[in-house]
């Protein structure tokens, strides 16, 4: 009797079905439990052409898996194929700060591997994380404003695309790919390495400034009106309404980052914002970098998260941050959090990559987590929620997004944008292969 796995040719990596030993683990994503029929994990480029090209012949769904935290669960799925990348996960240096990154590689291991060097790239805020899923979309992190998202370091790619080919995406070779890769999600091909320009690093000071929530309209305002003139190194994240720190009555939280170890400078940047009201603690201290990658989490089993996220210009900032206060006192309230963007971002021309974003102030997080009916019961409110601050707000940032509607595809990919990706997905992938993901379907 013959196999649909006949028809994957000169496979060397690995091949779990379900009743395998590692089945249990390999169906797991970081944040999603599936029942794929397949999961592969290649050992080289050469089987992640034969993955896809046995994913076009099956007809069977495909997730593209790397690190595995994909909050809408594009990581793995149920009767389909999952080309799991975690044995591409390599890190080298090349000539000067030019660095490739296997495809599976998360950034807590770009950032082990650079630290000997004195080099870092601007990624997200979690070891956890793969290099792939939050590069494609994005990368909003520690080093946002100083040097931009991840996307920005990104200098060129190896991608195999829907019918097997393997190509070279760079400012020259497949610019119109490598332009779609930058903000276009997993929509054109798996990315089997990526190559980055990495930016010189120190140790940096970072830490946790809290006050009372009493303080949260004066403390805000003030960090989000100093914030727009602070220096390019201060990266900031301010946090409302914690559900594990009393929710209503939770401390406010301003999370920061100042890039560099100098403690003077460190302290002219940092100090505007301990003013700001009475501090309950202040534990900002010099580190290395790749500490301040938090481990990530994987929430217990029967627990769910629904994540929403929107961008704040720059005239809506205080609006929105009114309202934002008003909720988190309300006791209905999502888990905020409100993240600086700017700088370095918005340097960049808004259609220079497929991230639209660049003119943001601010992005806004909203997070819910708990059993179904938990999330069920909180819905209302958080719909709600949304439709308020709705006219304070614009687009969303797909990496803090737990649903893939056409809505949600629209608010990631403006109309300019959108069209120029459908363009560059007809090409790449015609038959939209690639289709877990915020989709955009060939045009």
């Amino acid at each position: 009797m013959t196999s649909v796995l006949d028809t994957l040719d000169n496979f060397e990596g690995d091949i779990v079905e379900p009743g395998a030993a590692d089945y249990e683990s390999a169906r797991r994503a970081v944040l999603t439990v599936g029942s794929p029929a397949y999961v592969l994990r290649p050992a080289g480029v050469g089987d992640v052409r034969a993955a896809v090209r046995f994913a076009a012949s099956s007809g069977l769904p495909l997730a593209v898996r790397g690190g595995g935290h994909s909050f809408p669960g594009f990581a793995t799925n149920d009767g389909g194929l999952v080309i799991d990348l975690s044995r591409l996960s390599a890190v080298s240096l090349g000539g000067g700060s030019l660095v490739r990154v296997g495809g599976g590689a998360t950034w807590g291991a770009v950032a082990d591997a650079l630290d000997p060097h004195g080099l870092a790239i601007s990624s997200g805020d979690t070891r956890s994380v793969g290099v792939g899923g939050l590069t494609l979309s994005g990368g909003i992190g520690w080093k946002v404003r100083k040097h931009g998202l991840a996307l920005d370091s990104l200098v060129g790619a190896e991608v195999v695309t829907a019918d097997g080919s393997v190509l070279r995406a760079d400012a020259t070779e497949n610019p119109s790919l490598f332009w779609a890769l930058r903000g276009g999600g997993g929509n054109f091909g798996v990315v089997t390495a990526f190559e980055f320009e990495a930016q010189p690093t120190t140790a940096v000071h970072h830490g946790k400034l809290s006050f009372p929530a009493t303080s949260a309209a004066a403390v805000l305002q003030g960090w989000a009106t100093y914030m727009r003139g602070a220096p390019e190194e201060l990266t900031a994240i301010a946090t409302l309404a914690n559900p594990f720190a009393g929710g209503p009555d939770a401390p406010v939280e301003i999370h920061l980052m100042f890039d560099g170890d100098d403690p003077s400078a460190a302290a002219t940047a940092i100090d505007p914002i301990r003013r700001l009201a009475p501090l309950l603690t202040d534990d900002v201290t010099l580190k290395p970098y790749g500490s301040v990658l938090e481990a990530g989490m994987t929430p217990p089993p029967g627990i769910r998260l629904v994540t929403r996220s929107a961008f704040i210009a720059p005239a809506s900032v205080s609006a929105a941050l009114a309202h934002l206060v008003e909720a988190a006192a309300s006791g209905k309230s999502p888990f905020l959090a409100i993240r600086t963007v700017g700088g370095a971002v918005s340097r960049v021309a808004d259609d220079a990559t497929a991230y639209p974003h660049r003119k943001a102030e601010l992005l806004v997080v909203a997070t819910t987590l708990g059993p179904d009916p938990v999330i069920a019961a909180a819905t209302p409110a958080l719909n709600a929620f949304w439709h308020r601050l709705a006219p304070h707000t614009m687009g969303a940032y797909a990496n803090f997004l737990s649903s893939s509607t056409e809505v949600d595809v629209a608010a990631v990919y403006p109309p300019n944008t959108y069209r120029r990706l459908a363009t560059a997905k007809r090409q790449y992938d015609p038959s939209n292969l690639f289709a877990a993901n915020h989709n955009v379907r060939p045009q």
